[in-house]
């Protein structure tokens, strides 16, 4: 199958190597890439701080580069992929708009919904902790809210479940937010940090090694508290991990 890459700007300008993981995950499994390479911003940014208004330059863009011959359209972040697919819109190519939203899907939920992945040749030998962003659970639905009475899922947890050598941790509160929240945190930087802190304490506590999730955006903001209390626990986009080794 024929899949479009869609790689955020703060993935493409700060953390590339996540982007080249997800190439060479969706190439593993048999997926011809192809990388539109005029993308930009999708705009979250904007609509999130009240100006939705000023986003048509990014819906045209994001519509100019994957209004291709596709079958899907797989993006490495939750909070960016959500966006689009509820947002996508133009003044005057409504179908063009309305059928990219159809082909939309977040990694781990293309990898599981669609390719029916059951056997990962990784590698990560350490302990693991998994921050399961607001985004991605809440918005696209790839685990189960813990406030509901319901059967326990996450797509992400049964990608690493296959990994070898790794040991997933079991976090007190597996579902709290880590507080970045986009431009959040920068208008409530007080209580972005606290909440940030409070969800690395739950790692430490159950001594992971690494903080992984499905966002990098989330695991930046942790990467950044954990840079300033000395520690070394690492964040690594899940992605890493599945093609890792």
């Amino acid at each position: 199958m024929k899949v479009g890459l869609f790689i955020p700007c703060y993935v493409d300008q700060f953390y590339p190597n996540v982007a080249i993981a997800t190439l060479q995950l969706l190439e593993k499994h048999g997926c011809e890439v192809v990388f539109p390479l005029k993308q930009t911003c999708c705009g979250q940014p904007m609509a999130n701080s009240g100006y939705e208004h000023l986003t048509g330059g990014c819906n045209e863009n994001f519509i100019d580069n994957f209004d291709v011959p596709v079958d899907y359209i797989v993006c490495p972040s939750g909070s960016c992929l959500l966006h689009v697919k509820e947002h996508l819109h133009a003044e005057t190519r409504h179908e063009a708009a309305k059928t990219i939203r159809g082909k939309l899907y977040e990694l781990t939920e293309f990898l599981v919904d669609i390719l029916h992945v059951t056997d990962i040749k990784a590698s990560f030998p350490y302990k693991v902790g998994v921050h399961q962003s607001c985004h991605g659970q809440r918005g696209l639905k790839l685990s189960s809210m813990t406030e509901l009475v319901a059967p326990y899922y996450s797509k992400p947890e049964s990608l690493l479940s296959q990994v070898s050598g790794i040991e997933l941790i079991e976090l007190d509160r597996k579902d709290e937010c880590c507080g970045f929240g986009g431009t959040f945190c920068v208008a409530e930087e007080a209580v972005s940090a606290k909440m940030g802190k409070d969800r690395i304490k739950d790692h430490l506590k159950h001594e992971a090694e690494f903080i992984t999730g499905a966002d990098m955006s989330c695991l930046m903001h942790l990467q950044g508290i954990l840079k300033r209390q000395g520690s070394k626990v690492e964040v690594k986009h899940i992605a890493e991990i599945l093609n890792a080794g």
